[in-house]
């Protein structure tokens, strides 16, 4: 998940959008999808109409649109540890920056934690049943590090690390791919009281760690991802400071951008030196930038907005350098400059099998390097709802960096779900953005780019950060006080595209 900041502005909201705002989607017409007259690929799926009573469309915005994806295309969808796992204390989990984080007075909504979230925790079993009902061939979630080390280093904890391995296993019996992320934001605690990613120390520990989960998952685990969403640790946990661990430091920030590409290349190395087969990747949240009007002004301030987006994540990964332009703005005694020492960029750019793309907004750039909000935007006021944006991001990343193979791993937004009398609930605003988003990917898998597999946000309503439990992502809902779970409208839709392997 990722909220859009200014870089050098912490604290500031996009244009228009006050920080904190809820804001319910407004309609939003359908973007084209493909050009005039084209027809469906050939190894397109039949399409036959939902039998589901849940899928009776409500607009014309959720008409089927007989567009077939590959036929081993990867339907799946998205988790992270400590977002839905709860279980904070059990079976000798230590603490997490986010249990730090989110204890501390003010600092999320109604001071919720995520000590009990969606207790997947205990409930994986059925939870399991429920990916395996809907369909899901590929399941991305993420371990844990302070269930797996609770101190950061030294010793596993068998009891963590049995939970993994039983969930994989679990996964592997229904048909389901597992895709697991080495990091989603819990850092140990007690590796931040000795400075966190600011300690270039922690990225050798992250690639001890690393080592330990492939030691003992093995091949049960066909695809790996390192580092989640490194920006957003970047913005909005050292610049805005609304994420763990809470700073406010611009220069530390972009040390600490360094430290987890580091982190990242040398748990790439460390796949390698086990001579598994599984494959890695990055996985990261890339935002088009798009300038707010046609001025040379404007052109400059969005290329080097996009180099703090984008280019400083992406390049150093798959061209072993820093932008050129975003080293300068930051200045030869930037701490991001001075921590690159000899060798890193060469670690950095390890050779990696796939890269994991997490859409959810545009930004437009003004001459004066702010931001405008040009589209409606959902619950999450940072977020504007712009299908186009995803094929745009998808296209730009094949041919600025090559093929490599792409999977999406989270693509989605918040609706204002409740749970209705009859025991279902109706997010025809989700199916609607899923439907228009899919389309864009269909467009980009048609003009070349080799994307291997789609997951939505979320699986089921979660911990979101500093929201707390103010905003539903899932496809499941989940009632907090009982835990119980209902598919969502959008789940049966999801379902029925899954089994048609179209849209």
């Amino acid at each position: 998940m990722s909220i859009v900041t200014q870089r050098w502005s912490p604290g500031a909201a996009p244009a228009g959008a006050a920080a904190g705002a809820e804001l319910t989607a407004a309609p939003v017409a359908p973007a084209a999808t493909e050009p005039a007259g084209a027809a469906p690929p050939a190894d397109a799926a039949p399409v036959t109409p939902p039998a589901d009573p849940h899928l009776t469309p409500h607009t014309a915005a959720e008409a089927r649109l007989n567009l077939g994806f590959p036929p081993d295309f990867g339907w799946g969808a998205a988790t992270s540890a400590y977002q839905v796992e709860g279980a904070a204390k059990d079976d000798g989990r230590g603490e997490s920056i986010w249990d730090t984080f989110s204890r501390a007075p003010g600092r999320t909504h109604g001071g919720d934690t995520g000590d009990v979230a969606a207790d997947h925790y205990h409930r994986y079993p059925a939870d399991l049943d429920l990916m395996r009902d809907i369909g899901l061939r590929s399941y991305r979630f993420s371990i844990a590090w302070p269930r797996v080390q609770p101190d950061g280093a030294g010793p596993v904890n068998q009891r963590g690390l049995d939970f993994y391995r039983r969930l994989v296993d679990g996964l592997q019996e229904r048909g389901i791919a597992p895709m697991a992320t080495l990091y989603h934001w819990d850092l140990p605690q007690v590796l931040q009281d000795t400075g966190g990613w600011e300690n270039r120390d922690t990225a050798h520990r992250f690639a001890d760690y690393a080592r330990a989960v492939f030691d003992a998952l093995g091949d049960r685990v066909p695809t790996w991802l390192t580092v989640n969403e490194p920006k957003t640790v970047v913005q909005n946990g050292y610049i805005i400071g609304h994420h763990a661990p809470g700073r406010q430091d611009t220069d530390a920030a972009y040390l600490v951008a360094h430290h987890l590409q580091l982190a990242h290349g040398l748990a790439v190395r460390q796949l390698r030196d086990t001579g598994s087969d599984s494959r890695i990747g990055p996985a990261l949240n890339l935002h088009p930038c798009y300038p707010a009007d046609d001025s040379a002004a404007t052109a400059a301030a969005t290329r080097l907005y996009d180099g703090y987006e984008n280019r400083l994540y992406l390049d150093p990964i798959f061209t072993g350098s820093y932008p050129a332009d975003v080293l300068a703005d930051l200045g030869p005694d930037s701490r991001l400059v001075r921590g690159i020492r000899d060798g890193d960029l060469e670690v950095i750019s390890s050779p990696v099998d796939l890269l994991a793309v997490q859409y959810y907004t545009p930004i437009y750039v003004t001459a004066a390097g702010g931001t405008e909000r040009r589209w409606p935007t959902s619950v999450a006021a940072w977020q504007q709802i712009f299908p186009d944006g995803m094929y745009d991001i998808l296209t730009r990343v094949t041919r600025d960096y090559g093929p490599v193979p792409i999977t999406v791993t989270e693509n989605g937004l918040p609706t204002p779900d409740a749970l209705a009398a009859d025991d279902t609930v109706d997010d025809a605003g989700r199916v609607s953005f899923l439907r228009d988003h899919l389309a864009a990917v269909h467009r980009a898998i048609a003009a070349g780019v080799p994307l291997e597999s789609y997951h939505v946000w979320s699986l089921m309503d979660n911990f979101e950060w500093e929201q707390g439990y103010a905003q539903r992502w899932g496809l499941i809902y989940v009632d907090y006080p009982t835990q119980r779970r209902v598919l969502k409208r959008s789940a049966h839709w999801y379902r029925q595209v899954i089994a048609d392997n179209a849209i």
